[in-house]
């Protein structure tokens, strides 16, 4: 049974730093190309970072990339989202994503909530 688990979440304050993780189970992690998404409040769901399996890393949203970064330790099967600097603006659900697009599979974590207090 695949599982991907989100970790990492939580209320902070403005200015803090976090790390969010997501540990996956029963795929081979490092076929997959690992993605983190967030969905503010009331929002739709927007495309954060990708890592591929090579290491090639990419920021999606130019306002984020001093801020955020994206790594992956396929030894412990997990990938981290890195955020400093938080704002308000940055609460939502943060989710992430597991594709081998080899093969066609794609799986989903349920999401950690990050809230933001000012």
């Amino acid at each position: 049974q695949v599982q991907l688990v989100e970790s990492g979440g939580g209320l902070v304050q403005a200015g803090e730093s976090l790390t969010l993780s997501c540990t996956a189970s029963g795929i081979t992690f490092s076929s997959f190309t690992m993605s983190w998404y967030r969905r503010p409040p009331a929002q739709g769901r927007e495309l954060v970072a990708a890592i591929t399996t090579t290491n090639v890393s990419t920021i999606y949203t130019g306002s984020l990339k001093d801020r955020f970064s994206i790594s992956r330790d396929n030894a412990k099967n997990t990938a981290y989202l890195h955020i400093t600097s938080l704002k308000p603006e940055d609460t939502g659900v943060y989710s992430c994503n597991a594709q081998d697009f080899k093969r066609g599979s794609e799986y989903w974590g349920k999401g950690t909530l990050v809230t933001v207090s000012s």
